[in-house]
């Protein structure tokens, strides 16, 4: 994103008018029509529609026409408005947007009356809350169907998806670098006795070769100075026939993550871990991107599944 003086001028103050940047939080959840952000926002419709205006002669919003209304959302392009209003939205987090949001969720609904819960959010229901139907909920009824050998979780933080596991594991072992989260691990799986521990660098795990099933490495790269490395120890921990598990944010330009998270790396694109898995010596059944973030900055995840012949 280049910029002369003028336009970073025009665009910083665009962008530096709350009332402005509660509609950009609003649009950015679900599409809504001026009279709706007026509901939701409380200011006057004439305001609304002007800062709408305003934001649609950059691209950051636009409208879209159902029925006899117009529905505006954030729009898909990606030019410098959009760029500028990604790099701060990273850091947005109000309690005023919060309750927007809530109130626009309750104003949705009144419109969609008549309609069921399932009909009202139908194409958007995994950014809706229902009772019970969680990710973590889901995670653990399709766990049911797997049967895990010897596992070993790399970089494994305080033990959830140990925990997850180990009850379909032959036995779960956790890696990592941090006493501390280790110890959180130890705390949160002190009742399953096929769970073990060890700290240590990723990239030289002290294991024997070919002394796991399963080896997961579920957004570790990120954290590794040669994801290359650490893929090749890994493999070479696999059994035949064993199975090596990636989860890792795609490649991205966002430093500011970097550093709020303490990642090391800015992620892999799937080419380039399919290469690395390849040269690793395994054989590579899945490497793609499988999810994206519904808000900005809209990291990506490549989900890789890999076996040793």
């Amino acid at each position: 994103m280049k910029l002369t003086i003028e336009q970073s001028s025009q665009l910083s103050r665009l962008l530096a008018d709350p009332s402005r940047l509660r509609l950009l939080l609003l649009l950015e959840v679900q599409p809504l029509s001026i009279a709706e952000l007026t509901e939701v926002t409380g200011l006057a419709q004439s305001r609304v529609s002007t800062h709408l205006a305003r934001l649609k002669r950059v691209n950051l919003v636009q409208d879209q026409r159902t029925g006899s209304a117009a529905l505006y959302a954030l729009s898909a392009d990606d030019g410098d408005a959009t760029g500028l209003w990604r790099l701060l939205r990273q850091q947005l987090d109000d309690p005023q947007a919060r309750l927007d949001r809530e109130r626009a969720e309750m104003v949705v609904r009144a419109r969609k009356t008549g309609q069921t819960w399932a009909e009202s959010v139908a194409g958007r229901m995994e950014l809706h809350y229902s009772p019970g139907r969680t990710w973590e909920a889901t995670a653990r009824a399709l766990i049911g169907l797997l049967t895990l050998g010897d596992v070993l979780d790399i970089a494994s933080g305080d033990g959830v998806l140990a925990e997850l596991l180990a009850s379909h594991a032959r036995t779960v072992t956790c890696l990592d670098i941090s006493a501390k989260v280790l110890g959180a691990a130890r705390r949160r799986l002190a009742v399953e006795r096929n769970v073990f521990f060890c700290r240590a660098d990723m990239a030289v795990p002290a294991f024997a070769d070919h002394s796991f099933d399963q080896v997961f490495l579920m957004h570790a790269l990120t954290f590794a100075r040669s994801p290359r490395n650490v893929l090749i120890a890994s493999a070479r921990l696999l059994r035949p026939g064993g199975q090596l598990i990636v989860a890792t944010l795609n490649a991205h330009p966002h430093r500011a993550a970097r550093e709020s998270f303490d990642h090391v790396n800015l992620g892999t694109s799937p080419e380039t871990l399919q290469k690395w898995l390849a040269a690793a010596g395994l054989d590579v059944a899945l490497c793609r991107v499988t999810s994206r973030d519904p808000r900005p900055p809209y990291f990506e995840v490549v989900t890789a599944l890999a076996r040793r012949s």
